[in-house]
């Protein structure tokens, strides 16, 4: 009998950068056996037109117990485990596709929000215990990213509602930092123990840690 799996996905390279870390993580992590569960990993286009229908076939199609979405958030300083995804694109940027929808719904008549279905507390503390940085997102944004998790959340609630998931941000590599003076960065064996950390996590944990994590501001 085949092992159960997780599909961990991350994004192709844009907006001129040479690398994207979270296509990075992916490719090492694609293929390994964590908790029982095989890791499947995909790389997804930058392309509000494609990433949905990449997204929803890949579910279909390996039907995992776990879904994980990663992608890129220059200027960040940890892995930002997002907790809410929004109805909304408003692209600052043009896709790899060079489209740039604004003001417009991911899913037409769809909720305004979803929340992610990871045990986002329990991976926080879990990633602080191990003394990787990490911090709970309330925004992942109103680009590709926030698409993708929201089209993750809205295909799990309406057609695999026994399958969790949610979407992570990771930094820029040290390589990436490098021309944007300033701005922070994590090695790329770090983001990779994080994420792997999460899908442990994830796939242990049912029920969330009921402590604060909210903000302020």
């Amino acid at each position: 009998m085949n092992k159960p799996c997780v599909l961990l996905t991350g994004f192709e390279r844009f907006d001129g950068e040479p690398v994207n870390p979270s296509e990075e993580i992916v490719r090492r992590l694609d293929g390994k056996t964590t908790s029982d569960h095989v890791i499947v990993g995909a790389i997804l286009p930058v392309a509000f037109a494609e990433a949905p229908q990449v997204l929803a076939e890949l579910i279909d199609r390996h039907r995992p117990a776990l879904v994980i979405t990663l992608g890129q958030a220059g200027g960040r300083a940890e892995l930002s485990i997002e907790r809410v995804a929004i109805n909304l694109i408003d692209a600052r940027i043009a896709d790899n596709a060079d489209l740039q929808p604004i003001d417009v719904e991911v899913v037409a008549h769809a909720p305004p929000a979803y929340y992610s279905s990871l045990p986002v507390k329990a991976i926080n503390a879990e990633l602080a215990e191990r003394g990787i940085p990490a911090a709970l997102s309330l925004s992942a944004g109103s680009f590709v990213c926030n698409q993708v998790f929201y089209w993750v959340c809205h295909l799990l609630s309406n057609d695999y509602p026994g399958t969790r998931g949610g979407f992570i941000h990771v930094p820029w590599l040290p390589e990436q930092a490098l021309r944007h003076p300033g701005q922070p960065s994590l090695p790329l064996e770090t983001m990779i123990a994080g994420v792997h950390a999460a899908i442990e996590c994830s796939l242990r944990t049912g029920k969330d840690l009921h402590v604060a994590g909210g903000t302020t501001h």
